[in-house]
């Protein structure tokens, strides 16, 4: 027992610095719900953020402030009415709104202070009014005119958090009450985001209560574990009476079609859920993503010429195994490109052995397009078509590549976890080293 529970731990560790080595230098947006920061686990939430920016991961936080807003302005015996689910702040409530803001990133820069991490609150929003919807004025509620994206640059690159208060100005000074959950949807499409995350005190997405397309991927504790855009405004289709409760899923949407490739909503009153989320293969909040694989098609036997042009400057490295064009045209089969406009930029194959491993070899990307996510990209398609097919396990064989495909979530083997047939092809003067896939322990890996 002591050593399953050690191998376990052993492959969390592995998973964990496969991520953190990853997202070095990656900018993730969170948005923290102000229940959050009220709740008891929040310490050790603020703990986890200041983890993640000591492991080089460019944090930026925006608080939600609407209980803390009403609040206040009930404190002071005032009320704000709501329409379109937006709250109209008059000019009475403003300051109360502007408090209430400032108070709870306060609270967040006094936490990470707690752990030695610089934070700083700005006011980098430029906003405007909403003005007059359905013959409702919103007089100091507004929306987001820009992000002045180089200030926070520069405050990330001093390695401090900025913080956003859910507070705008305009041109003259003018503040603006803005919905915290419209602002970190913009600040991240502005900055690039890696990631952007929604920490909520609610329940995890479960599928029992929803009318679930089948794409959607769904855990073993039945949780809603991914699902991409596209089915995602299915999805919401689905369940129109149950809209209110499945905004965020309707805001993660428009994140990934304004570019953002992953969005998390996480239940933050447990402990360790953004690490969890981050750091592990299965996860355990929903996360909407991109469609990743939207340039991927088989190889035709028409793209063997821009194929092997794509391999040769790796085979003359030694990085990859010589292939001739006779050897393309018997296996094009199994092979894959990354096409964009009728261009190849890319390749990889996958090899079967009998009905439960198959390798994945032939990996090669266009030099131009270096650094673009290409590689990592055709890897997980082909671990999805594997896992598709029913296989236990997937492996590569690489000279100069294995740090590149542990970041992908192999981990280093030896021979004899590989087929048989394949140990006696083994060319002992590579001397290749053996990477392994276990489809069953990755289920999310591939996505995360």
């Amino acid at each position: 027992m002591k050593t399953v529970q050690s191998q376990d731990d052993m492959n969390l560790l592995r998973q964990g610095f496969s991520y953190a080595h990853r997202y070095r230098d990656a900018v993730f947006v969170v948005k923290i719900d102000c229940t959050v920061i009220d709740h008891p686990q929040f310490p050790l939430l603020i703990k986890d953020i200041a983890l993640l920016q000591q492991l080089g991961i460019n944090v930026v936080l925006v608080p939600g402030a609407r209980e803390r807003i009403d609040e206040i302005i009930s404190r002071y015996g005032f009320t704000t009415g709501y329409h379109r689910s937006i709250r109209i702040t008059t000019e009475e409530t403003i300051p109360f709104a502007r408090m209430a803001a400032f108070d709870v990133s306060n609270r967040l820069m006094t936490g990470l202070a707690g752990q030695d991490v610089n934070a700083v609150v700005g006011n980098w929003v430029r906003a405007k009014s909403l003005g007059v919807i359905d013959g409702i004025d919103f007089h100091y509620s507004g929306t987001v005119e820009r992000i002045l994206t180089d200030p926070v640059r520069e405050v990330i690159s001093m390695g401090m958090i900025p913080i956003f208060p859910c507070i705008g100005w305009n041109s003259t000074g003018k503040p603006y009450n803005l919905s915290s959950d419209e602002l970190v949807l913009q600040i991240a499409v502005a900055l690039g985001a890696e990631k952007l995350f929604f920490i909520t005190t609610e329940a995890q997405l479960s599928a029992d209560h929803y009318n679930c397309p089948a794409e959607c991927g769904i855990s073993r504790d039945g949780r809603i574990s991914r699902i991409d855009a596209s089915t995602a405004a299915h999805f919401l289709d689905l369940n129109p009476e149950k809209s209110g409760e499945l905004f965020r899923i309707n805001l993660a949407r428009r994140a990934c079609d304004q570019g953002i490739s992953r969005v998390h909503i996480l239940d933050g009153r447990r402990e360790g859920v953004l690490l969890q989320e981050i750091f592990s293969n299965q996860g355990v909040g929903t996360m909407v993503h991109t469609n990743l694989y939207e340039s991927i098609r088989d190889m035709r036997a028409s793209d063997v010429s821009d194929v092997l042009r794509i391999m040769d400057p790796y085979v003359e490295e030694g990085i990859l195994v010589p292939r001739d064009k006779q050897t393309l045209q018997q296996f094009y089969h199994d092979f894959i490109v990354f096409d964009v406009d009728g261009i190849v930029h890319g390749c990889a194959a996958l090899h079967t052995y009998g009905d439960d491993q198959a390798e994945i070899a032939a990996v090669a990307v266009n030099r131009k397009y270096h650094g673009t996510g290409i590689g990592g990209r055709l890897v997980s398609f082909l671990i999805e078509r594997a896992r598709n097919r029913g296989l236990r396990q997937l492996f590569v064989l690489t000279t100069r590549t294995a740090d590149w495909f542990e970041q992908q979530g192999f981990r280093r083997a030896s021979l004899d976890e590989i087929p048989a047939r394949k140990r006696q092809q083994y060319n002992c003067e590579r001397n290749s080293s053996v990477l392994v896939y276990p489809l069953d322990e990755n289920a999310d890996a591939t996505l995360r």
